[in-house]
């Protein structure tokens, strides 16, 4: 009687791999599912390819890539090369000892970065660590590549998940990129070459994915930005949504987390952020202006969001210089006191406290009329 292997080994997997091969590519009837051999964007991924008139067993030709083809990808992405440099120079800590690589690709599957611990001698990991080189499913058949751009979704592929014999050597993971607009800009993809399978990569992927569609978000032209979490969430890390406005309310960009909060998954051409928030564009600026910090706001569906304002560094210089010596300085003073009652929830002593006067002071800045004075 044959060993059976264990049911979570390394050899177990690529076994119920093949079955799922033998089952889908060679012969089980369209529409069955080989479950629980195969994760569902896998078998689509193989599905289209063999719509296209691939087969499992031909060779794989990787197009040559010419000097022209190299610098047109370069040029043509320059906003997406400049934003995930950093980060995609960070996951060589995370990768040094796994022999998995970064590549980075527009949304039609070509290379435009390559980054990492690339074996240049392995003509496996030459043939693919090339800017210019088309790494899309009509090319090269399923890859994490091919797989992230058609579901738009992270994947994670090992070894014979691919849908050709010859690329049946690499492991990979990959997420989409998310551009300001709500589309789609490229994928990152991480891969390794006959390496052992390492699936916490589609989380490293996911989030490093997210990190570059929020540098994306931050270079978008805008005079204020918006922070965006639910109100029982801490503002300050990649999660939060990013909304960026311009000077007259206007929304020019969003990241993924932002279209997801606010039900917009696409940014059309002009909104205005009124059309979002049931508060005024003004209101937002002056959040900014006073540093309120995060405040809940509501939002046309309904629901309510917590939402930091912060002033682009360029726009709060412009509006200081203009606006400060039209604001006489008492109304600054009047209106931090009154900022200090109402964070005290109306408790004048608190807020006497908290800003160093005494409960009197308060109640002359104010206005009003002390207790128990009769005045």
């Amino acid at each position: 009687m044959k060993p059976q292997l264990p049911p979570h080994s390394p050899g177990h997997r690529l076994v119920q791999i093949e079955q799922a091969r033998h089952v889908v590519l060679h012969g089980q009837a369209q529409g069955e599912a080989p479950a629980p051999w195969l994760q569902p964007e896998v078998e689509r991924s193989w599905r289209r390819c063999l719509s296209m008139g691939l087969e499992p067993d031909q060779p794989v030709a990787f197009d040559s890539v010419t000097a022209a083809a190299m610098r047109q990808a370069t040029e043509e992405n320059r906003n997406l090369l400049r934003a995930a440099a950093p980060v995609v120079r960070s996951l060589s800590r995370a990768m040094l000892h796994s022999q998995y690589f970064a590549l980075l690709t527009d949304a039609q599957g070509v290379v435009i970065d390559v980054q990492g611990p690339v074996d240049r001698s392995n003509h496996h990991v030459a043939a693919i660590a090339r800017v210019g080189v088309d790494l899309s499913e009509r090319a090269v058949g399923t890859t994490a590549i091919g797989t992230t751009l058609s579901d738009l979704a992270p994947v994670w592929l090992h070894r014979g998940e691919h849908f050709f014999r010859d690329t049946s050597i690499f492991s990979c993971a990959g997420a989409p990129i998310w551009g300001p607009d709500g589309r789609c800009v490229g994928m990152l993809d991480l891969t390794g070459v006959n390496v052992q399978e390492q699936p916490a990569l589609k989380h490293l992927v996911t989030q490093s994915a997210r990190s570059i569609e929020n540098a994306l978000t931050l270079a978008t032209p805008h005079s204020l930005l918006l922070r965006l979490n639910w109100p029982t969430r801490v503002l300050g890390d990649d999660n939060d949504g990013l909304v960026c406005m311009d000077e007259d309310g206007m929304i020019t960009g969003m990241n993924r987390p932002a279209t997801e909060l606010l039900g917009r998954l696409q940014l059309p051409a002009k909104i205005h952020c009124t059309e979002v928030f049931a508060i005024s564009p003004g209101q937002l600026f002056d959040d900014a202006r006073q540093h309120k910090g995060p405040q809940e706001l509501p939002l046309w569906s309904g629901l309510r969001l917590q939402v930091l304002a912060q002033q682009h560094e360029r726009h709060a210089r412009s509006t200081l210089s203009s606006s400060a010596p039209a604001v006489p300085l008492r109304d600054v003073e009047t209106a931090l006191i009154r900022k200090a009652v109402d964070d005290a929830r109306g408790n004048v002593m608190d807020a006497a406290r908290a800003l160093g006067i005494s409960r009197a002071t308060v109640y002359r800045k104010l206005g009003r009329k002390k207790p128990g004075s009769g005045a």
